[in-house]
C-alpha cells in the first residue's frame, strides 16, 4: 500500500474514531443527566421532510414522564426510543393539527397491550369553530359515536378498561400563565399564542429544578413566550420559515430573528431549533447567523431521536 493510501486510511480512521468518542461522550453525558427532553418528531406537515411530525419526550431518570404532541410517525419513534407507556404522568398537545395529532389513537390503541392501570390526564387548548377543544377531539376519537369508537373503554367511565384518558381543556388566556401540579417536582405550565385563527398553547415544563419550554407553532404576534420562557433551561422553538418568508408562513410562524429576540430576552441557556421543513433546510448557517446577533448561547438543530440532557441542573 503506497503513502498515499495510507495517509487516507489513517484520516478515515482517525475521523471514526473521533465520532465514537463523541457519541460515547454524548450517551454519557446523557446518563449523567437526572432531566432529558428527547425529540420524537423534528418534522413537519410535509410528507417528503423525512422527519416524523412533532413529538417531544421529557425524561426524568430515563423514565419518559411527559410527552407533548404525537404528530405523525411518533408512535414508532416512542418505541425506538425505548420508552415505556406505563411511565408517562401526562400527554400534553400544542394544537390539533395534524403533525402534532395524528398518532394519538395508534398510542391509545397500543397502550392495550401494556399493564397501564394509572389513568392518563390530557391537557390541551380550548376550542373555536375551525378546531375542536381537548375534550371534544378526544371525545370525537373515542366517544361513542367517534371515529375510533371501538376504544370508547378509554374514556367511558362505566368500562372495564385498565385505565382512563382525563381530558383537560386549557382555556384561552393570552397573556395569564395557567400552571398545572402533575407529581411532587413536576409542574407544567401554558400559555396562549397565535398559531393564525386556531387555539394554540405554548408549554413549559419544571422538573427536577430544570426548566424546558417547547414553542410550539406560533408567530408569536401576542408576544406572550418571553413570560412562559423566562429564565428556561432549554427553549425548542420550532424553526418552520426562514427570515424571508411572508403571507401565510409568517401570520403561522416566526422567523429566526424573532426567535433571537425573544431567547435573548427570557436569557435562555440552550436553544434547539426543531419542526424543520424543506423550505428551511440549507438555510441553517443563516439562521444562526440571524439569531447569533441576539443570543450567544448554544443552538442545536433537532433530528428525529435526539436527546438534550439538562447538565447544569436537577442534581
Amino acid at each position: 500500500m503506497n503513502q498515499a493510501k495510507l495517509q487516507t486510511l489513517a484520516f478515515t480512521l482517525a475521523i471514526s474514531l473521533t465520532s465514537l468518542i463523541l457519541v460515547a461522550y454524548s450517551s454519557t453525558a446523557a446518563s449523567r443527566s437526572k432531566v432529558q427532553l428527547q425529540v420524537l418528531g423534528a418534522g413537519g406537515p410535509e410528507i417528503n421532510d423525512r422527519r416524523a411530525g412533532s413529538s417531544y419526550l421529557l425524561r426524568i431518570d430515563d423514565k419518559a414522564v411527559v410527552m407533548i404532541d404525537t404528530g405523525p410517525g411518533s408512535s414508532l419513534n416512542f418505541e425506538k426510543s425505548g420508552a415505556d407507556f406505563n411511565d408517562l404522568q401526562a400527554l400534553l398537545f400544542t394544537h390539533f393539527h395534524v403533525d402534532h395529532s395524528s398518532d394519538f389513537p395508534a398510542l391509545v390503541k397500543g397502550s392495550y397491550f401494556t399493564d397501564r392501570k394509572k389513568d392518563l390526564p390530557v391537557y390541551g387548548p380550548s376550542g373555536n369553530d375551525l378546531m375542536p377543544s381537548t375534550k371534544e377531539f378526544i371525545d370525537k376519537l373515542f366517544g361513542k359515536s367517534g371515529i375510533y369508537r371501538y376504544l370508547n373503554e378509554y374514556i367511558n367511565s362505566d368500562s372495564q378498561s385498565n385505565y382512563k384518558i382525563q381530558a383537560h381543556n386549557v382555556r384561552f388566556a393570552k397573556n395569564k400563565i395557567q400552571t398545572f401540579n402533575i407529581a411532587p417536582n413536576l409542574t407544567i405550565s401554558a400559555i396562549s399564542v397565535h398559531h393564525g385563527p386556531l387555539p394554540a398553547l405554548a408549554w413549559r415544563i419544571d422538573a427536577e429544578d430544570c426548566s424546558i419550554v417547547i414553542s410550539g407553532d406560533t408567530s408569536n404576534e401576542y408576544n406572550t413566550l418571553i413570560k412562559l420562557i423566562e429564565g428556561s433551561d432549554l427553549l425548542i422553538a420550532h424553526h418552520a420559515i426562514p427570515e424571508q418568508a411572508t403571507g401565510a408562513a409568517r401570520n403561522l410562524h416566526m422567523p429566526p430573528s424573532e426567535i433571537g429576540k425573544i431567547t435573548q430576552a427570557a436569557k435562555v441557556k440552550h436553544l434547539v431549533l426543531s419542526h424543520r421543513m424543506r423550505r428551511t433546510e440549507g438555510s441553517e448557517e443563516e439562521t444562526s447567523a440571524i439569531i447569533r446577533k441576539y443570543f450567544p448561547g448554544p443552538i442545536d438543530f433537532a433530528d428525529d431521536l435526539e436527546s438534550y440532557p439538562l447538565t447544569g441542573c436537577g442534581k
